[in-house]
């Protein structure tokens, strides 16, 4: 599910800069006073920023919520232990008392520093 999400927050964010770098700015209207602007009527009479304003709503209502999730449900998993390459076994973490003396683990051997 990890996965999944990760590949959709990926998505998400593409078509996010996407969509950004197709839109006009408010000042390429001034054109079309003139008439240059007339022909750009691929997206109908209400212009291509009204659908892509929205699909950019869309795709940023997306990523907000998948962050949110993924950053959920990386900080709910399991405890993970970091693993020692040269010894092949996972290392502790160590805790220290208020005085400054390393805790001892469970079996009441001092750990290492």
């Amino acid at each position: 599910m990890f996965t999944v999400l990760l590949v959709i927050y990926l998505l998400a964010a593409v078509a996010i800069i996407g969509l950004v770098l197709i839109q006009q700015g408010k000042g390429a209207d001034m054109g079309a006073s003139f008439g240059a602007g007339a022909s750009n009527t691929v997206f109908g009479a209400g212009g291509s920023g009204n659908f892509l304003t929205r699909m950019t709503a869309i795709f940023a209502t997306v990523f907000l919520i998948v962050s949110l999730v993924l950053g959920n449900l990386s900080t709910h998993k399991a405890k993970s232990q970091w693993v020692d390459p040269a010894q092949n076994q996972a290392v502790q973490e160590q805790t220290q008392a208020d005085d400054g003396v390393p805790a001892d683990d469970s079996n009441g051997s001092e750990i290492p520093q």
